[in-house]
């Protein structure tokens, strides 16, 4: 029996499948790239060892290096997680040839499915239902041009060996197929080193429904119920549940067996996920949904379905890793109450979902009964620029649908996290929003709902602001208080008070604040023991305030504002003309050079960060005066890519 587990992963999944191991026993052996030195998954593991720098191709992609550290370490088996090397054939081959188990599936059936195209083929020999398109290998942009107009727009654009939405594009008119087609295989070929795509036609009111399937080695393979994924941006899912709306037994089944005899297929072995596309125009049918793709790992939305069934999956994938069989047969595994997923990001959906990256000055997640938290990062810890920036996952298991989704709203509402901003008000919104709550949904429902789903409630962030203000107004007055009062034999003027006393009652003054950057003038009136900001009294109970070195965060309704006072001493007037980068990454495209004119909307260049794309277009016509960077190259969040002149008017 396996003793020991090196996880190839790192964040919240590394520290997931700690947590079962230690249960079972197990040393655990963590590995770590400088950017990790002190993260969360380090700290719980028995052992930990270096693997490089910080990017993950000096680090976590190291097969060789990870497969070292494993004989090294004695690990007698590794757990890949999810992302990385979870789903790398060669590495679970190499596993296996070192005799190290790789607690996974094995490198044929990952290689199985790991090509879309191949895998579409293999489904649909194997009477699974597919979706009809284009699969094969002909990669030359008129065919693949000519093959969209056969199957009729819309279609999708797929890289081939791609998987969370990236190298997807979806293209409803024809005059844009071969722009989409080349992002799309740019976007491959940097996230997967494959730019081969695939194209299928594009299933109205589309609905996305997974199945997890499990199978051991002696012939068994089961499914445990489904997960309903349909909630996405940009093809990445934002809120995953279970069961799926609408599900009846009948269609539940339909699916099962077709996951079952997917993973039966290419004799699968572990824990699997197989993802269909379903037509949801006209409720759901056994016969309206098609095979998308296989993903040979655990998913990040596994946890709803352990909230359904009882049942621990890491815990599973150790008992068939051990080869012993599956610990329940199909019609024993149960099926109880309402499960949802939502995954707190740091990131802005008020600047385009941009990752938002620095220190953790606060993260409190309010966990009641039916609430689950799996994170790698505690109060402290820093989110990276380099990989995908997850706060937590926040999963709600309650009788019915509308108690998860309410006690969900309910948990991401008073979370309270400080430094990056989050998407925690744009889950609630989304959490509690009555079309969703109805059931009636498609993968199309935030797009179609964005500005509503973003928008701040009115005088939300003046709350805020006068909470932050008035902390820091007292804090001021507990200062020169304590600053009175250490000055035992030096001379202390009542003048330097900072309580705006008058004789004859309360007084009113103009005060300055800066509220995320911006400067405000408000009217602040003390009166007694109350500081009074333009006619409103703090709600303390409503806003969270967490002091920084530079100011306070004001935390209110999943939203964060930092207030501070203005520093008169530094000019914060610079930078006009100057395009920066969205947020820290690398610049893979720039479509200017110096001394070029240029129209407002045109494309500027691109920054790749986390493995998808931004596109910076000039926000008004000009002249290029200057290109600051090359292709290539690693910038800073607002680091001036190109400088630009405007045209006079």
């Amino acid at each position: 029996m396996i003793d020991s587990v090196l996880i190839a992963n790192r964040g919240e999944i590394a520290c997931r499948v700690i947590e079962t191991a230690k249960a079972e026993g197990l040393r655990t052996i963590a590995v770590y790239s400088d950017a990790d030195a002190h993260a969360r998954h380090v700290r719980l593991a028995d052992e930990a060892y270096r693997l490089g720098p910080a990017p993950a191709t000096e680090s976590y992609l190291k097969a060789d290096f990870i497969l070292e550290i494993a004989k090294k370490s004695g690990a007698q088996s590794i757990h890949p997680g999810y992302g990385f090397l979870s789903e790398n054939a060669d590495f679970s081959q190499s596993c296996e040839e070192a005799s190290i188990v790789f607690v996974g599936p094995g490198a044929d059936a990952i290689r199985a499915m790991g090509l879309k195209d191949k895998a579409k083929a293999l489904m649909d020999k194997a009477g699974v239902p597919v979706v009809p398109g284009y699969h094969g290998d002909n990669q030359d942009a008129d065919f693949l041009h000519q093959e969209a107009r056969r199957i009729g727009y819309p279609v999708l654009i797929k890289a081939v060996s791609g998987g969370g939405g990236k190298g997807m594009r979806l293209v409803e008119r024809d005059e844009d197929f071969l722009s989409s087609l080349e992002s799309a295989q740019r976007e491959g070929q940097n996230a997967f080193g494959d730019p081969n795509v695939l194209i299928e036609r594009f299933v109205q009111n589309p609905r996305h429904i997974e199945i997890q399937v499990f199978a051991d080695m002696h012939g068994n393979a089961v499914y445990l119920h489904e997960r309903d994924c349909s909630l996405q941006r940009r093809h990445q899912k934002v809120i995953e549940e279970a069961p799926a709306p609408g599900m009846t037994d009948n269609v539940r089944r339909a699916m099962g067996q077709a996951a079952v005899k997917a993973a039966l297929a290419v004799g699968y072995r572990g824990a699997g996920t197989v993802e269909f596309i379903v037509d949801g125009s006209d409720g759901l049918k056994e016969d309206g949904f098609f095979f998308m793709e296989m993903n040979t790992r655990l998913q990040v939305e596994h946890p709803v379905t352990e909230a359904i069934t009882g049942q621990d999956l890491v815990s599973w994938q150790f008992a068939v890793a051990n080869g012993l069989a599956l610990p329940l047969a199909q019609d024993d595994i149960p099926l109880s109450g309402h499960a949802v997923e939502a995954r707190l990001y740091a990131e802005d959906p008020e600047n385009e979902f941009l990752p938002s990256t620095g220190k953790l000055w606060a993260l409190d997640l309010a966990i009641e009964d039916g609430v689950r938290i799996d994170s790698g990062v505690e109060e402290g810890d820093e989110v990276s620029p380099f990989y995908d920036p997850m706060i937590a996952k926040v999963i709600v298991h309650e009788a019915t649908r509308d108690e998860a989704m309410a006690k969900l709203a309910r948990v991401l509402r008073h979370a309270v996290v400080a430094g990056p901003k989050t998407n925690a008000a744009f889950l609630a919104a989304l959490a509690s929003h009555e079309d969703f709550l109805s059931g009636v949904f498609d993968t199309s429902f935030i797009e179609q709902r964005l500005g509503a789903l973003i928008t701040r409630e009115e005088g939300a962030e003046t709350k805020a602001m006068v909470a932050g203000l008035v902390h820091l107004l007292r804090d001021q007055q507990m200062a020169v208080s304590e600053k009175k009062i250490g000055r035992s034999n030096e001379y202390w003027s009542a003048w330097d008070a900072m309580d705006a006393f008058q004789l004859g009652g309360s007084r009113t003054l103009p005060q300055q604040v800066v509220v995320d950057g911006s400067l405000r003038d408000v009217q602040v009136s003390f009166e007694a023991d109350e500081i009074i900001v333009d006619g409103q009294q703090a709600d303390l109970e409503a806003v969270s305030l967490v002091d920084v070195p530079h100011g306070v965060f004001a935390v209110h309704g999943g939203r964060q504002s930092m207030i501070a006072m203005p520093d008169y001493t530094h000019d914060e007037e610079a930078g006009a003309g100057q395009i920066g980068a969205p947020m820290h990454g690398k610049v893979i495209a720039i479509f200017v050079e110096q001394g070029q004119s240029i129209a407002k909307g045109e494309r500027l260049f691109i920054v790749e960060a986390m493995k998808m794309e931004h596109c910076v277009v000039a926000p008004t016509d000009g002249v290029i005066s200057m290109v600051n960077a090359a292709v290539g190259e690693q910038v800073e969040e607002g680091f001036a890519v190109v400088d630009l002149d405007a045209l006079e008017a």
